[in-house]
C-alpha cells in the first residue's frame, strides 16, 4: 500500500521508517500540511497519514476521496480536526493512535506545574546572566495543596496518581468516574472553587469547547494555577487573558493553544508572530508555554509509528486491530 505522510518532520520519518521495516509499505513523506490544495500530492495513494494540526474538513476529504484515498491514518490520539460525518458519507475509514504514551503527557503536565510554580525557567535565565537574586522567584509547597483533575482517562488517571505522590489532595471531575485511582469525584463547580492547581485532561468535543470560559474561570479559587496539556480550545484564551489581568488566574501553563496550527512545530524565530492573542500571552511573567511538546518522548514516537502502521495493515488485510474512529466516540464530559 502507498501512503502519503503529510506534515512530516525528520523525527516522524525516522520512527515511521523503523516501524515500516516489518510492513514494507511505500511511504511518501511530504513536508506540506494537508489542505484541499495539497491533497493532490496524495495522487496514487490509498491512504494518507496526518498529524494533530492537519485539518480534514469536507473539502479536503472530498478531494482525497476523488484521488482514491480510502483511509485516513491519524498519527495522534485527537480526531477533532476531522469531519467524521463527511468521512462516513464518503465511505472513508478514519483510524487513530488511542494511547501512545499517557505517561509522557502526564509527566509533562507535572513538569509545567513545577517549573511555573518555582519559576525555574526565570531562574535559569537569571543565573546565565549572573543574576542570583531570589526576589520574584517565590513558589509554594505542593504538599498539602488541592489538585483538580478534569478528565480521568488514561492520562488524567496517571497525572492524578503522580500528584498523590506529592502529598496533595486530588479532586476529579469526569462523567465516567474511575474507581481505581483513589481520588474524590466532585462537581465541576466544586473542583474549580477548591483547587489550587487545575489540570485539563479531557478530549475536545462540542460540549467541552471553551470549557474554561469566563463563567467557569470566575468560579476558580482566586489565584489558582491552570494547566492545559490536552487541547487548546478547551480554554477561551481571551477570557483567560482577562482572568490573568485581574489575578483570578494566578498562573497559566499551556502546551496547547486554540490557534496553534499556524505556530507550533515550526521555526518562526526570524518571523513576526501575527497572532496578537498569543503574543499577549507571552507578555505575562506568570504564563509558561511549550509548543505541543508533552507527547514528545522516544517511547511515544515509537508507539505512534507502530500503531499507525498497524492500523494501515489491519485496514489493508481486514485482520488485526484497527483503531477506527466512529461518530459515536465523540462523548461529552459535561
Amino acid at each position: 500500500m502507498r501512503i502519503a505522510v503529510f506534515n512530516t518532520k525528520p523525527y516522524d520519518q525516522s520512527f515511521l521508517e523503523a516501524a515500516n521495516a516489518s510492513h514494507g509499505f511505500e511511504l511518501v513523506f511530504l513536508e506540506a500540511h494537508l489542505s484541499p490544495r495539497t491533497a493532490l500530492l496524495a495522487q496514487g495513494c490509498e491512504a494518507v497519514c496526518t498529524f494533530v494540526n492537519d485539518p480534514l474538513p469536507v473539502a479536503t476529504l472530498t478531494a482525497l476521496h476523488g484521488l482514491g484515498v480510502r483511509l485516513i491514518a491519524l498519527r495522534c490520539a485527537g480526531f477533532n480536526q476531522v469531519d467524521l460525518s463527511a468521512a462516513a458519507r464518503l465511505g472513508m475509514t478514519v483510524a487513530r493512535v488511542p494511547a501512545y504514551s499517557p505517561f509522557a503527557v502526564a509527566e509533562h503536565a507535572v513538569a509545567l506545574i513545577l517549573t511555573l510554580n518555582r519559576n525555574i525557567h526565570r531562574a535559569y535565565n537569571r543565573v546565565r546572566e549572573g543574576n542570583f537574586q531570589l526576589e520574584g522567584l517565590l513558589g509554594f509547597d505542593l504538599h498539602g495543596k488541592t489538585i483538580g483533575v478534569i478528565g480521568t482517562g488514561k492520562i488524567g488517571a496517571i497525572f492524578a496518581t503522580i500528584m498523590r505522590g506529592f502529598g496533595t489532595r486530588v479532586l476529579a471531575y469526569d462523567p465516567y468516574p474511575n474507581p481505581d485511582i483513589g481520588v474524590e469525584y466532585v462537581t465541576l463547580e466544586e473542583l474549580l472553587g477548591q483547587s489550587d492547581v487545575i489540570s485539563l485532561h479531557c478530549p475536545l468535543t462540542p460540549q467541552t469547547q471553551h470549557l474554561m470560559d469566563a463563567r467557569h474561570l470566575a468560579l476558580l479559587k482566586r489565584g489558582a494555577m491552570l494547566v492545559n496539556t490536552s487541547r487548546g480550545a478547551l480554554i477561551d484564551t481571551p477570557a483567560a487573558i482577562e482572568a490573568l489581568k485581574s489575578g483570578q488566574i494566578g498562573a497559566l501553563a499551556l502546551d496547547v493553544y486554540e490557534e496553534e496550527g499556524d505556530l507550533f512545530f515550526e521555526n518562526l524565530s526570524n518571523s513576526v508572530i501575527q497572532d496578537d492573542v498569543f503574543s499577549r500571552l507571552l507578555t505575562f511573567p506568570n504564563v509558561l508555554i511549550t509548543g505541543h511538546q508533552a507527547f514528545f518522548t522516544r517511547e511515544a514516537l515509537e508507539n505512534i509509528a507502530r500503531t499507525t502502521l498497524q492500523n494501515v495493515a489491519a485496514f489493508a488485510s481486514g485482520e488485526g486491530e484497527l483503531h477506527r474512529v466512529a461518530l459515536e466516540q465523540v462523548a461529552p464530559i459535561s
